[in-house]
């Protein structure tokens, strides 16, 4: 696919006025006000994967509406002490490094379609020496990857059958009004965790999951870091005028049948808007976008990082690579190994030197 939104140059610059709803904050005041009224943590209990140098455990959190969400919680074997969790949870073991050993927590968030799957998948987090949370996606997991494991019990209101359109009339029914509240309550909930540093947590996400992650920037203000390639949320109004590919192709086909819906619609995707949730972010910001990107368009992304914590009065460290000849799996393990490099500065720790116990 040949390059199909602004040039390099434009890109850099671009910075579009967002229509944001008057009630934008209190909107997400109220809603967050609501879901956090309980003890995140439901349950963890221990999983046995085959692995040697990973300890895993199946998190139960509450999320939107109190509503159970799974994740899946790894730290490197031998790492952190052992103590009881609250809300009904298992003790979770010592390890043999020393008592009260805590180490700083990645939340994950997955792509659109897919679950959390099963929980040797996704092991750079933990293999850099971090604890990593990967949640769940409530109402997806049918589309690609290996499943999940959380319903959506409001997914009834008015809208089409994939998730990106459930909802889709009224923001306080739409889909992502959950699932971005659910991120939030991940935060809430690992920094409850054993043998992690509550004070050092970092929002990761591809796609989707950086759409979620840079939500979680902004609405979370003590987050130590974000990391999002190819965010999805982000320009939806131009990317809906550029692409029908992927979650936004899904809204196009949905307004396409249902003619003069586009007011309502326009008007709940202004409450879950990525550039709004990165202007009121404090956390440093790590980017990542393939120039050829038909999914997650770019314009979308630099809208987000040009306008990245502009209303917080504050100059978090922030930087982006861009891929000009990938589309939406934009620099792959080489992004990665990026933004492992970049972690470790934001962490204040030498990179190449790894972490915890021999």
């Amino acid at each position: 696919m040949p390059a199909f939104d602004l040039p390099l140059p434009e890109l850099e610059r671009h910075r579009p006025d967002i229509e944001e709803p008057a009630d934008f904050d209190a909107f997400w005041r109220d809603t967050l006000k609501a879901a956090g009224e309980d003890d995140p943590v439901v349950s963890v209990r221990p999983v046995e994967t085959g692995l040697r140098l990973t300890r895993t455990w199946d998190v139960t959190f509450r999320g939107f509406g109190g509503d159970p969400v799974r994740a899946w919680f790894s730290r490197p074997a031998g790492a952190g002490g052992g103590e009881r969790v609250g809300g009904g949870g298992e003790e979770l073991p010592a390890g043999v490094g020393g008592a009260g050993e805590t180490l700083p927590a990645v939340v994950e968030f997955a792509g659109y379609g897919r679950g959390r799957g099963l929980p040797h998948e996704r092991l750079t987090w933990v293999n850099a020496g971090y604890a990593h949370l990967l949640m769940d996606n409530r109402g997806q997991g049918d589309q690609y990857g290996c499943g999940g494991d959380t319903p959506d019990p409001h997914a009834a209101a008015p809208g089409g059958p994939g998730p990106a359109v459930r909802g889709l009339l009224s923001p306080e029914d739409y889909h992502y009004r959950r699932l971005i509240t659910d991120a939030v309550r991940a935060v809430a909930a690992v920094r409850t965790l054993p043998g992690v540093d509550p004070a050092r947590t970092v929002a990761v996400g591809n796609s989707q999951g950086g759409g979620l992650a840079l939500a979680v920037a902004g609405l979370v203000p003590d987050l130590t870091a974000v990391l999002v390639t190819a965010p999805l949320l982000c320009g939806m109004r131009r990317a809906l005028d550029l692409t029908d590919a992927g979650p936004y192709g899904e809204i196009a086909a949905y307004l396409a049948v249902h003619r003069g819906a586009e007011d309502a619609a326009f008007r709940t995707l202004s409450y879950v808007e990525g550039v709004s949730f990165a202007r009121r972010a404090h956390a440093p910001a790590h980017f990542g976008v393939g120039l050829r990107d038909t999914v997650c368009p770019p314009s979308g992304v630099y809208a987000a990082f040009n306008r990245y914590a502009e209303l917080t009065g504050t100059d978090p460290r922030k930087e982006i690579h861009a891929y000009p000849f990938n589309g939406h799996e934009g620099g792959e393990a080489v992004q990665v190994r990026r933004q492992l490099e970049w972690l470790r500065g934001a962490l204040g720790e030498p990179y190449g030197t790894g972490r915890g116990p021999l």
